[in-house]
């Protein structure tokens, strides 16, 4: 999808240097202290060197290098035991101490080991911080992206400043997920799962839902996917998908029309787990407008229709003759009836909505307003 950086200074911070401390004590039998770029203690396996100032850490800051400190020096200097005390590094820029206590000729083999674990660990802590970062700025630009009162400029040029590079064509996706009490873990494993590809942008737009842009070859395997989330228990409900976007105009409206196709998948196909756009693109378009004046006036007949239909039977044939493309004795099987039932009933159609169902065109109008009567 792109990449991101930022600089991030290295805080060597009491968590990170007590877990240093228990990981190695864990391993050598000799007291480690972890000091921060002021020389003091803040991580010990004697509790109470903690948050006190080391002078053997402050030689180390101050002449970037390894300090061995015997009995008679210990001796000499505040707060401080004997031991190795070696500088701690990242990226070439000293961090903090990392001291054994004991006598230097005991714990000198041990002490490179214990200081490449450290640095090991204080990287592996940078780099999670690092990608944390750049999934925050993506939420954060994703929000933009979902808000039509941000202008297309101010997201282009958020988009520049944060080194975002998108490869045309994308595809929004709308993800929907089950309620429960499990439903925050759930949403932490799916939101993983879609971070841990690096061509997602994906964003929590609300508590059930996970908003993300792809590229669009990425499709091919919904209904697998759908598939193997169910196998996980990740509790997905639907997963809405737009066509296919060729810049940011295009792909904010594909989004947009996401939530038209939402809405209508709620009323019209709430039990159909993995929608297109384009597939419902028309339906959708109608359903977004369904009180508009313009559409009312269209949906009249049809409304007088029902009103008139009193044990629904003319709705079911209205159903199956747009169904069955107004081929009448398929029509008739499918409903049950004799042919001469179902032509008494469609004059009665006629009459009482005053559209001839033997054209094409108002045939059209009555099934397109069947989808946008709803449930009622």
């Amino acid at each position: 999808m792109g990449r991101l950086e930022q600089g991030h200074t290295v805080i060597l911070d009491t968590a990170l240097a007590q877990h240093i401390v228990d990981r190695a004590m864990a391993i050598l039998p000799h007291n480690i202290n972890v000091m921060d770029a002021q020389g003091m203690i803040i991580g010990s396996g004697d509790p109470e060197r903690l948050h006190t100032r080391h002078e053997g850490a402050q030689l180390v800051l101050a002449n970037r290098r390894v300090v061995e400190i015997d009995q008679q020096a210990a001796a000499c200097l505040r707060g401080v035991r004997p031991g190795v005390n070696l500088p701690l590094m990242y990226a070439q820029q000293l961090i903090g101490v990392l001291g054994i206590t004991g006598s230097p000729e005991i714990v000198r083999p041990y002490a490179e080991l214990v200081r490449m674990a450290a640095e090991m660990l204080v990287e592996q802590r940078q780099l999670q911080a690092e990608r944390n970062w750049q999934r925050h700025q993506l939420e954060s630009w994703l929000r933009l992206l979902l808000d039509p009162q941000q202008s297309l400029a101010s997201l282009e040029a958020e988009a520049q400043r944060l080194d975002l590079q998108l490869h045309w064509p994308l595809q929004a996706c709308l993800l929907e997920l089950e309620e429960g009490s499990e439903s925050s873990l759930r949403q932490a494993r799916v939101l993983d799962a879609l971070n841990s590809r690096s061509e997602h942008l994906c964003t929590l737009s609300s508590a059930r839902e996970l908003f993300y842009c792809r590229p669009a070859s990425a499709g091919r395997g919904d209904s697998a996917w759908l598939g193997a989330a169910d196998e996980r228990d990740w509790g997905v409900r639907r997963l809405l998908v737009s066509d296919s976007a060729r810049s940011l105009d295009e792909l904010r409206q594909a989004s947009l029309a996401l939530r038209d196709l939402q809405v209508y998948a709620q009323a019209r196909n709430p039990q159909e787990r993995l929608l297109r756009l384009d597939q419902y693109r028309l339906a959708t378009l109608l359903y977004a407008q369904r009180h508009s004046w313009l559409l009312q006036g269209w949906l009249a007949p049809l409304k007088q229709l029902v009103k008139q239909d009193t044990n629904g039977a003319l709705l079911e044939t209205l159903h199956a003759w747009c169904e069955h493309e107004g081929q009448a004795q398929v029509c008739a099987d499918a409903l049950g009836i004799h042919r001469n039932t179902l032509r008494y009933r469609l004059e009665r159609i006629a009459q009482l909505s005053g559209i001839e169902l033997t054209r094409l065109d108002q045939r059209l109008q009555l099934t397109l307003g069947l989808e946008l009567l709803g449930p009622e």
